[in-house]
């Protein structure tokens, strides 16, 4: 029998719900079991797959209260799981959308006269995907979508941290017929999740580095592909001709989102020289106008911090860049309010890049900024860190912006505003550095990723001989 975890409610602090891992052989049996279910589905064709993902919108939209009031308690914020929601309900419209497009057999000559080429793709059989705690149903469904689309069966371990959704979104799994055998959301914690990777066929995971590395050891050793989305320290450049009113704006809410509780979150500025003094205090003032969401959910935009550990990482980031002469102008502190963790918005300078609040990811409502003389300065300050998953870069001139942006080792550059791969899904992007590893969950490739290709060569001349026949 599995040991029970208990799980925390982060805006009272109280220990309010259990949740009960599977046995490892029972989580191998139902692997199996999805596993066998997968031609079933796959023969359904691709306009019966879209079917089945459009009833599953429609029963999800039937418990959207529950829902929205079980990942209110997961995380503690209410527009933040709103919003979750409503991109999960406009995935499925995309990819079902988006998928005859993309899911079709092509036949076409080749440069051989008489061979004709037939390419079609096979799915895999069985997709495990391990997502976080931050956005607990959007990143646990922004890969089971697609991979459904594709054929494929999924199951999906979310994390022990925010587990509560779960229950409400696999009663709408179950309202669909074609979707109860191929699709499972399971409990459990680390345990579990390395139990799923040694018994699926392809695995997603989104998380920290330091456990991505292990699901990538764990399949590289069973030859599976591992496609890892995991941390984050995204740099944003302002240069002196950029606008400051919409830089200190774009570059806020890009940091203080979801209270910074994401990879994209913008975590270290460069601003030009002669506009440091006037960005720091323009964006120090737009900080102070933001309030905790306490103690109604309704009282302010900054939710609680949805984990406790992360709470703690905070503290200490903000105690070491103190302790080496770092100025904090607003907020400063992760303080218990209620039983929670909450933190105000936090505008730091005098900082270095020995300090943790610059080369490590906080995943908080902090905003350290640095100043720089020299483009080539700001750049390699971008460039130094052992992550490369976004930033963002502001100028009067988009030229000038698009120049840098080049040269900065990450996936995805914004342009005079912050964030914005998390909400243009057509934009492919690739993880630089330790922020992951392979194809893009953005564009035509996140589905497509979950296919194998397969090649027919058809000889359509009989009289022809193969040419070695005449060496």
């Amino acid at each position: 029998m599995s040991k029970p975890i208990e799980i925390r409610n982060p805006r009272t602090g109280k220990y309010d719900y259990l949740i009960i891992p599977p046995p490892e052989k029972l989580l191998i049996q139902q692997c199996n079991r999805l596993r066998r279910a997968q031609q079933s589905w796959f023969d359904l064709g691709l306009d019966g797959r879209i079917d089945a993902l459009l009833q599953w919108k429609e029963a999800i939209n039937s418990i959207r209260d529950k829902l929205t009031e079980a990942l209110v308690i997961d995380t503690g914020r209410l527009s933040v799981s709103e919003l979750e929601i409503d991109s999960f309900i406009s995935s499925i419209n995309r990819w079902c959308r988006l998928g005859s497009k993309l899911l079709k057999d092509t036949e076409k000559g080749t440069s051989i006269p008489f061979i004709n080429l037939q390419q079609t793709a096979v799915p895999y059989a069985l997709v495990g995907v391990i997502s976080p705690w931050n956005f607990p149903l959007l990143l646990s469904t922004i890969d089971t979508i697609p991979a459904l689309l594709a054929g494929c069966a999924v199951i999906v371990k979310p994390s022990e941290i925010t587990p509560r959704f779960m229950t409400p979104l696999m009663n709408a799994v179950s309202a669909v017929p074609q979707l109860r055998d191929i699709l499972s959301f399971i409990e459990g914690d680390g345990k579990t999740g390395a139990t799923l990777v040694e018994n699926v066929d392809l695995v997603c995971f989104t998380g920290s580095v330091e456990t991505g590395q292990q699901v990538a050891i764990a399949a590289a050793q069973r030859f599976i592909p591992a496609f890892l989305e995991l941390g984050g320290k995204d740099p944003a450049i302002v240069l002196e001709s950029a606008n400051i009113e919409l830089a200190t704006s774009a570059i806020l809410w890009g940091s203080v989102v979801n209270s910074g509780q994401s990879c994209l979150s913008i975590e270290r500025i460069y601003v030009a020289k002669p506009i440091f003094e006037e960005f720091y205090h323009k964006i120090v003032a737009k900080a102070h106008k933001l309030n905790l969401a306490y103690p109604t959910l309704e009282s302010g935009e900054i939710g609680p911090i949805i984990s406790e550990k992360q709470a703690a990482i905070i503290n200490q980031h903000l105690q070491d860049a103190v302790a080496k002469g770092a100025v904090i102008h607003c907020g400063g502190e992760v303080e218990q309010i209620g039983g929670g963790w909450w933190c105000h918005p936090t505008v730091i300078t005098e900082v270095n890049h020995d300090m943790k609040v610059m080369n490590e990811e906080t995943f908080g409502p902090i905003m350290p900024i640095m100043s720089f003389t020299t483009v080539e300065e700001a750049i390699e300050l971008a460039n130094d860190t052992y992550y490369g998953l976004s930033a963002a870069v502001f100028s009067e001139s988009i030229d000038e912006a698009l120049q840098i942006a080049r040269q900065i080792d990450a996936g995805a550059i914004s342009i005079n505003d912050a964030g914005l791969t998390a909400m243009m899904h057509e934009a492919e992007k690739n993880a630089f550095k330790f922020s992951g590893l392979g194809g893009s969950r953005m564009g035509t490739s996140a589905l497509t990723r979950f296919m194998r290709k397969k090649a027919f060569l058809i000889k359509t001349n009989d009289n022809y001989d193969p040419w070695w026949f005449n060496q």
